[in-house]
């Protein structure tokens, strides 16, 4: 009779990538509906979303000037080290989890369970987030056609006066998770037409942007560096850095459609391309729109809430400025969907494999979604966005998303002095220097974020900690396992 196994060897045991991949036709769980398109539609509306009508003009007039555009590469670069490392894993495991399922296959248990909890704080408060900022827009536009909600639903307690709870921000969250328990396809469908729509807004803003465009607004390209009353330096290239640090976070979103794996048509074909296309098209958009807001407006004049919009009602293009207004509430929306989906599913994985109930690892009998844990997280993040201001929600988003960077890049390197010769539909190129920027860069950013998010992160990672112990490690399917 064997020995039982240690706890060290307990908490690394890792899950087999042969077995992923023999389950992964076997396994009846979603309905498989998604096409390449619209798993590049789920990216694009992960990742476009307040960088463009937002961060772009902010951080130019606060940091980089013109050359925001080249904030925008520098955080490509970084955000396009992980989508590679993020393809390669999308191709050869292509199953629900992302980050979670792939650090399972190669790190072991106890790191999979943590950056899979950790994912599941991230994109809920993503959600919260979101829906709050997307709150603001929609209230600005009933205001303007004189509707007023009473004051105690406008906002969550401490964002104003008399304001108790978010009522919009709440209804949207609740919608949306409603949606995705009815159909995937209705709301890949839905969310397609979404970013369909807000990508020709995008467009629209470039098209007649560029007949508008004053050359001497882009010099000089890189302003001079100051330091303001309270020591703080801006512009310069020390700027530039520093509004690559703020834009990085509007330019991830893509790892939202390989929590989509298993319903996904073609998920080893498709799921590479997806990740590659949704980053590719985002990173054109916000390069082209970042010289074209700069060209149109001199940059000291877009620190403002609706930085795209104001620049083309003071060209006195008010059908422009409305149209964005409009197309910004639209395609907001958009963004919920994708992290929604996203977290929703990293649940479904963590039950799935033992680590939390499973009574949260079923799928509809009729639909085929993972309705429980959509329907808790659509009423867990109305809750949040109703009663949270959202600048203490939007503290605990980006400190999560960058771990799940370095567990990803440091998980190709380590698959890759293992196995060596493992199948792979899609393989990251210049290995081990594009995991290692991926892995750089995000600990770099990470040493930048102020200390409350550390300390909301180590108290839910701690937490974490308790549930696996207490339930967990003696339940993991693993355990189960002889």
């Amino acid at each position: 009779m064997s020995a039982p196994p240690s706890l060290m060897a307990r908490l690394i045991r890792p899950k087999s990538i042969a077995q992923l991949q023999a389950e992964l036709g076997q396994r009846r769980d979603f309905r498989r509906v998604l096409g390449v398109w619209q798993l590049t539609a789920i990216g694009l509306g992960g990742i476009i979303g307040v960088g463009v009508f937002v961060l772009a003009g902010q951080q130019a007039a606060a940091n980089a000037g013109p050359a925001v555009a080249l904030a925008f590469i520098i955080a490509g670069i970084a955000s396009a080290a992980a989508a590679l490392c993020y393809a390669e894993f999308a191709g050869m495991i292509p199953v629900t989890g992302s980050a979670y399922t792939y650090g399972y296959a190669v790190l072991g248990e106890l790191p999979a369970w943590l950056i899979g909890w950790d994912l599941l704080l991230e994109y809920a408060m993503v959600v919260a987030v979101v829906a709050s900022g997307w709150s603001g827009y929609a209230q600005d536009l009933l205001h303007r056609i004189g509707i007023d909600l009473p004051v105690w639903a406008q906002g969550a307690r401490g964002s104003g006066e008399g304001h108790v709870f978010n009522l919009v921000a709440a209804v949207v969250s609740l919608l949306v998770a409603v949606l995705l328990t009815v159909r995937t396809e209705w709301g890949a469908r839905f969310n397609t037409l979404i970013v369909a729509i807000k990508v020709l807004g995008v467009v629209l803003v470039i098209g007649v942007g560029v007949f508008y465009i004053d050359p001497a607004n882009w010099t000089p390209f890189i302003p001079e560096r100051t330091v303001d009353a309270n020591g703080a330096s801006h512009f310069g290239f020390n700027g530039v850095v520093t509004a690559a640090a703020v834009v990085f976070f509007a330019v991830f979103g893509y790892d939202t459609l390989t929590t989509a794996a298993e319903e996904a048509k073609n998920p080893q074909r498709d799921l590479p391309r997806a990740v590659m296309l949704s980053l590719g098209i985002s990173m054109a958009l916000y390069l082209t729109i970042s010289l074209v807001l700069t060209g149109v407006a001199h940059y000291s004049t877009l620190g403002n809430s609706a930085p795209v919009a104001n620049a083309f009602r003071d060209l006195g293009l008010d059908w422009v400025a409305t149209l964005i207004s409009l197309i910004a509430v639209t395609g907001i929306i958009s963004v919920v969907f994708a992290f929604m989906l996203a977290a929703a599913r990293i649940w479904y994985a963590l039950s799935r494999d033992g680590l939390l109930p499973m009574w949260f690892a079923k799928s509809h009998p009729r639909y085929g979604t993972p309705y429980r844990p959509t329907l808790l997280l659509g009423v867990i993040t109305a809750l949040a966005a109703g009663f949270f201001p959202i600048g203490e929600l939007a503290e605990l988003v980006n400190v999560g998303v960058l771990a799940a960077f370095i567990v990803i890049c440091a998980s190709i390197l380590v698959l890759r002095k293992r196995q060596p010769s493992l199948p792979r539909s899609f393989r990251t190129p210049w290995v081990p220097f594009v995991p290692l920027i991926g892995i750089a860069f995000s600990i770099w950013l990470i040493s930048g974020l102020p200390w409350i998010t550390y300390e909301r992160f180590l108290i839910w990672m701690a937490l974490g900690l308790v549930v696996y112990f207490g339930y967990g490690i003696r339940n993991s399917r693993l355990a189960q396992t002889p």
